[in-house]
């Protein structure tokens, strides 16, 4: 479906409303109704036009359901412990018109697609889940290394490893994020502690730190949704700013938030295009796009080379964090010993406890290599498409907790 929604500002105050299908009288009627009075203004217009090259129809719900029994069949073949699947297939075209109160109209189209599945496997004692996604703008297809059945495929694999691998041991030791984790670390204890509204309301353990070291001098985040083909790219928010690269962090710097025009207005700083929402029936608020740790100059394998023993880490599982501490919990959906700088032996059940900042200050490797995954970002009741991405990189000592059965 389709709608409009209205944002009138006067200082401080917002007045916001939408409606679904209106007519043009509709449209006309609510502005009357939120505006704060006075007397209107004639402004002329800049129409700016951006639609990413339609490839191909949506598929349809036969195709969709088709593609979705091949992936369930080939996961089910992979390992007599797959017991449940769960199988999500997803194309999208969004079409947006932005008219600003300055004149600017912006008219974008953005399409993508998304496959995602969660495997259940079971030996009648242990149950373990393997999860694996894929996501992209400005294509339709689900061709490619990252097919259905290969997605399928690696979290059936996941999965029946993990059932078979014996249970982590708890402790504090060093902890190698493989760039195959990932970027969950980034996101959560990192990311959101960025965003502009919370740290204008008091809620970051970043506020007030700008120009201020918050992280290792190997550490550079950056947030940028010009990338091509990422889940999280747009040409221009939801507020009609052209999309820019952020750097948020340079060589353990930080160097400034991701604004929504509203937390520019109000705090200054560094513009950056990050104002964004689910749909029309949503107020635009600062968020993530394609958001990673920039790559760094060490290959990989001397990382681990360098570890004697550790956590080897090459899939992140959710967590919690908490913006203002920066403390964090996170589950290890896949994760090996590292035996005299090899990787060893699985591992299941582990999760990782640190503090952000603290653990962004320690990282003293980073590798040059860089891995990417898709995600739907929740903040306030909306959900945006995002990518997350990071480095091979070394944490010298975060607390590893084991299983609990």
């Amino acid at each position: 479906g389709w709608g409009v929604g209205l944002r009138a500002v006067k200082g401080p105050q917002i007045r916001f409303s939408h409606l679904s299908s209106p007519t043009g009288a509709d449209i006309l009627a609510l502005a009357s109704q939120l505006a704060f009075g006075g007397r209107g203004k004639k402004i002329s217009l800049d129409v700016k036009a951006a639609s990413i090259p339609e490839t191909a129809p949506l598929l349809s719900l036969e195709e969709k359901a088709k593609m979705c029994a091949e992936a369930e069949r080939a996961a089910r073949k992979a390992d007599k412990k797959i017991r449940q699947l769960r199988i999500s297939c997803r194309d999208f075209s969004r079409e947006t018109a932005i008219a600003r109160e300055d004149g600017l109209v912006v008219f974008e189209t953005q399409i993508g697609t998304y496959f995602s599945v969660v495997a259940t496997a079971s030996d009648g004692k242990v149950t373990q889940t393997g999860y694996e996604a894929f996501g992209k703008s400005g294509d339709l297809s689900f061709d490619g290394p990252d097919s259905p059945v290969q997605t399928a495929l690696t979290a059936a694999k996941r999965a029946a490893a993990m059932v078979r691998a014996r249970r982590a041991p708890g402790g504090a030791m060093p902890v190698v994020l493989s760039s195959s984790a990932g970027g969950t670390m980034i996101h959560e204890a990192v990311g959101h502690g960025l965003e502009a509204d919370l740290v204008d309301e008091g809620y970051s353990i970043y506020g007030g730190k700008i120009g201020q070291p918050v992280a290792s001098a190997l550490v550079t985040v950056i947030d940028d949704p010009t990338l091509a083909g990422r889940r999280g790219s747009y040409l221009y928010d939801d507020e009609g700013a052209a999309a820019s690269k952020t750097i948020l962090v340079e060589k353990g710097i930080l160097k400034g938030w991701l604004h929504s025009r509203q937390t520019l207005g109000k705090m200054g700083g560094r513009p950056s295009a990050n104002g964004r929402r689910e749909s029309y029936a949503h107020l635009p608020i600062p968020r993530m796009s394609n958001t990673f740790i920039a790559p760094g100059e060490t290959a990989p394998g001397e990382i681990l080379k360098n570890t004697p023993k550790g956590l080897y880490v090459t899939r992140m599982g959710g967590g919690e964090v908490n913006t203002l501490s920066g403390d964090f919990v996170f589950e290890v959906s896949e994760g090996f010993l590292i035996e005299n700088g090899e990787v060893g032996e699985m591992v299941r059940g582990a999760t990782l406890a640190g503090n952000g900042p603290r653990a962004l200050m320690q990282i003293d490797m980073v590798g040059s290599d860089l891995g990417w995954a898709p995600g739907t970002c929740g903040k306030d009741g909306q959900g945006v498409p995002v990518s997350d991405a990071q480095p091979t990189l070394r944490i010298p000592e975060l607390i590893v907790g084991g299983a609990i059965e």
